[in-house]
């Protein structure tokens, strides 16, 4: 039997409320009775009354006893701390005998609204699975309508009954998708609002300030007060009375007024202090700009938990450390606690970097170009604030229109997919990532692991995810999607005053894999007039066949460019389609074609110039694959007949009783796959031949034998296979033959089709991997497979069939009949459902599929699986489901 006399560590969290602060959730344990006898006495008559059903003022000592021992299996309980203050505790009694509990909570008056039981319920029911429990029950009095509402509001089908002023709830929690949907929801709109907090402050205070030029607490606030922050600015340095000019404090806490975000510039030994110090004074939020913690090895990054762990539990959030800042271009903010002397006005984009370094560069780049942001946020080591935050945040910013990130690694890719998908529904997402080739050093800015390009293409993939490789081309696409409308579709015009560079764009239009709207591009010539222009680019953008248009002008071949300049603005204010230009020889949009707004900024129809004609080519078709991306179906994960999880994870539990990872055997994997409906060939194990023979005719001629002996598997040069056994006589000669004295799998024989590969591989970073590729030695040569990660819906497996180049292959390649792709596309979601229901599964290989006609001939079947092996392990890949949790580093 488990040991459940101790909790697992993944019961306690750190968990963002409701109004964007933070809280810690563990376990109850014993120590806690004067938490809880200090959150009754600060609780209101009113809340004791509905938690107890009665003017308890104070538990008895028997109960607090039982209230503060359980044995985290039919009674478990949670609390929640903030600082080291119980402000919350929720909990459930298992019915003796049944697999329902009964659950209630308590939460401080002072914290209630904040989201606090819906936490405690999920994080509850999320146990109580675990712990084989599958309905929660609940009495509440009928006038605490906010605790009915959390019942009622968390997604559950719950049941209602009223007795005698007491409304009883029963209801099964099972993550359903509703449930799922509303935790989502809820996630989203406190992780937003907890930026939200940063970028927002109503005061900063700059711990470390300096007079001293050459340190970065006087770049710190001399940056805050030019940019003009609406609010108050409080340096704080023991030394001096004065700094820049402004008031200073020896300390944070002697600040007479509320401090919302601290910027902290001390040294990395000094940072643990400061952190407790504005957990007393309860500051919302911190940049921690101070070097020297999880980029110098184990040791900075031990010290980089303790104090990130002991801000979270303190209500605060944390940027960095060794960051640049954040800034916030709002005029009704004027942020700019970064290290960056120039930042780009205000704009439509939001920028995530990951570097600090690489941060001052980015944004003197911008601002260089002409780049306008909404907001910008450089987390260096990400030890709390990550671009899923600002994802988050941006999502439902209504500044932000384009989010761009400079990425070097991923700290929960599988969230980032989730939210990426959503926000790329809505709001482009375009990121460049570094380390193609080479990886980041082990610790730096959190990266542990080498990350492949298959996983990364993959997650981008699966996001829709604008992928740029360079930092030129992710402000380019930017630029674009911030000022033009998205493309219909890949039909691209080409109008100009130069045949020779109008060639040239026709070209990389082909080769971007973009089409030419018309056969030859629209040459106007060099002393045509701003009028004959207008009338050109109008007919291009009245084509109903042009999706986009490229204007090609070189000014050097007339004299005023000014006129040519102005139709070309006013053509694309107008116009529904994207129009980009080769106008200047500046990337960016120079003033001569801007659409100013309201507010002097760059409005939408402003006209994207670039320097050479293939960038803006190349902008455009990252833009219209975005396109195409948002105009195909979402997709849907389907339910799936034949599947029996529970019988499979039987499978992997025993497998895993012995302890440690290893293959299975083949009668693991015969029934692991056969829980999930995968189509085997029938298949038999025999020691010698006259086993064999009987095998093979409890199979059914014609047969396969293939030895199991490892350096013989898939390699039938070798011998290790013999094919098309029609007889007894043919399988003792075959079992003869095999160079091996190790036992063999007899096998039906496959009805003639193509070979195909369907892989998982865990990817320690990513989580599980599907692949699909057509089988051969040129195929894996090549490295054509197409990758998708977790979960897989119908339109993955649609296009996963597809995207091979051997795709022609199956599809009726030299008059051949098609296959039948439909069973191609059920295999891969089979699959994909196994990897996600049962993380053990550390790779999977089914080698080869044969896949045949949709109507194959005598009744058989159209696809078959003829080899397959299962590894399996402690998961390691860090997954997203489950209760709401801040992930760490």
């Amino acid at each position: 039997m488990p040991d459940h006399s101790v909790p697992p560590p993944g019961w306690e969290a750190d968990v963002v409320a409701a109004d964007g602060g933070t809280v810690h959730l563990r376990p109850i344990t014993p120590e806690d009775a004067d938490g809880i006898v200090g959150l009754m006495e600060r609780s209101s008559d009113q809340t004791r009354y509905y938690r107890f059903f009665g003017p308890m003022k104070r538990l008895s000592d028997k109960d607090l006893h039982r209230f503060t021992h359980v044995d985290h299996d039919h009674r478990v309980a949670f609390v929640v701390l903030l600082g080291e203050e119980l402000v919350g505790v929720g909990r459930y009694d298992r019915y003796p005998g049944t697999d329902d509990a009964e659950v209630a909570f308590l939460v401080e008056d002072a914290h209630q609204r904040r989201g606090l039981g819906s936490v405690l319920l999920e994080h509850l029911a999320a146990a109580a699975r675990e712990r084989g429990i599958t309905r929660f029950v609940a009495e509440v009095l009928s006038q605490n309508s906010g605790m009915v509402r959390v019942f009622l509001d968390a997604g559950y089908e719950a049941r209602r009954s009223y007795e005698d002023g007491v409304v009883h709830l029963t209801f099964p929690i099972a993550p359903t998708e509703q449930a799922l949907a509303v935790t989502y929801e809820r996630e989203q709109r406190s992780e937003s609002r907890s930026i939200g907090r940063l970028l927002n402050p109503q005061s900063v205070a700059v711990v470390g300030a300096s007079s001293d030029s050459g340190k970065i607490g006087h770049a710190v606030l001399r940056h805050l007060l030019d940019a003009g922050f609406a609010g108050p600015i409080y340096p704080v340095n023991p030394a001096v009375r004065h700094v820049a000019g402004v008031p200073a404090h020896a300390t944070i806490e002697d600040i007479p007024d509320d401090v919302d975000l601290a910027v902290l510039t001390v040294p990395a030994t000094e940072v643990p202090g400061v952190v407790e110090a504005c957990r007393r004074k309860r500051v919302k939020g911190l940049v921690v700009i101070s070097g020297g913690f999880g980029e110098t090895g184990p040791e900075g990054r031990a010290a980089e938990r303790a104090f990130v762990a002991s801000a979270r539990a303190s209500g605060m959030r944390v940027v960095g450390p060794n960051c640049l800042g954040l800034v916030n271009t709002d005029p009704a903010v004027g942020l700019n606690a970064s290290l960056a002397p120039r930042v780009p006005g205000r704009g439509r984009m939001g920028f995530f970097a990951q570097s600090g370094a690489l941060g001052v560069m980015l944004l003197e780049r911008a601002s260089n170009r002409g780049i306008g942001l909404s907001s910008f946020v450089s987390a260096g080591n990400r030890a709390d604030v990550s671009g899923n935050d600002m994802l988050q945040y941006w999502a439902t910013d209504p500044a932000t229109e384009v989010v761009l990130l400079h990425l070097e690694s991923f700290g929960n890719p599988r969230k980032f997919a989730r939210l990426a998908r959503r926000v790329g529904r809505t709001k482009p997402v375009v990121a460049v990532k570094s380390g193609r080739h080479v990886g980041m050093t082990a610790g730096l800015a959190g990266t542990s692991v080498a990350v492949t390009e298959e996983s990364v293409a993959a997650l981008f993939a699966s996001a829709g995810v604008i992928r740029v490789q360079t930092l030129a081309e992710l402000f380019d696409v930017g630029t674009l999607l911030a000022h033009q409308p998205l493309p219909a579709g890949a039909r691209v015009a080409i109008v100009g005053n130069s045949t020779a560079v109008g060639v040239l764009v026709a070209d990389a239009v082909l080769e971007q894999g973009l089409q030419l709207a018309h056969e030859r591009p629209v040459d106007i010539g060099t002393a045509a007039p701003p009028e004959q222009l207008r009338e050109a680019l109008t007919a291009a953008l009245d084509d109903d066949g042009v999706d986009a248009v490229i204007a090609v002008y070189l000014p050097a071949l007339v004299h005023d460019t000014a006129p040519f300049a102005r139709v070309l603005r006013e053509i694309s204010a107008a116009a529904e389609k994207p129009v980009v230009a080769n106008f200047l020889s500046a990337d960016g949009i120079p003033d001569e074609l801007v659409v100013r707004g309201e507010d002097g900024m760059p409005a939408r129809g402003s006209v994207p110039s670039f320097s050479t004609p293939e960038r803006a080519v190349i902008a455009l078709a990252r833009v219209s694959e975005y396109a195409a991306w948002r105009r195909r179906p979402v997709g849907t994960v389907p339910e799936l007949e034949g599947v029996d999880e529970a019988a499979a994870r039987e499978v992997v539990v025993g497998a895993l009783a012995e302890g440690g990872g290893r293959e299975l055997t083949d009668d693991e994997v015969i029934a692991l796959l056969g829980a999930y409906g995968v189509p085997l060939l029938r298949t038999r194990r025999a020691a010698d031949a006259e086993a064999a023979v009987a095998a093979a005719e409890e199979v059914g001629y014609p047969v396969v034998l293939k030895s199991t002996a490892p350096w013989l598997r898939h390699r039938s040069d070798l011998g290790g296979t013999r094919l098309d056994l029609r007889d007894a006589d043919d399988v003792r000669a075959g079992f003869e033959a095999i160079p091996s004295d190790d036992p063999v799998i007899v096998q039906e024989m496959a009805a003639p089709g193509v070979s195909t590969v369907v892989q998982v591989v865990d990817d320690p970073s990513f989580g599980a991997l599907v692949s699909f590729g057509v089988g051969g030695v040129a195929t894996d040569l090549l490295g054509d497979r197409a990758f998708r990660t977790l979960p897989l819906t119908d339109t993955d497996a649609h296009e996963m069939v597809r995207e091979p180049r051997a795709w022609p292959l199956l599809d009726g390649y030299r008059g051949s009949e098609p296959v039948d792709v439909a069973a191609l596309e059920d295999l891969l979601l089979r699959i994909a459902r196994l990897a996600d229901d049962l993380p053990e599964v550390l790779a999977l290989s089914l080698e080869p599929v044969i896949v045949g006609p949709a109507d194959p001939w005598h009744g058989g079947r159209s696809l078959v699986v003829a080899g397959a092996a299962v590894r399996v392990g402690a998961p390691t890949a860090r997954v997203d489901p489950g209760p709401r949790r801040m992930f760490s580093t």
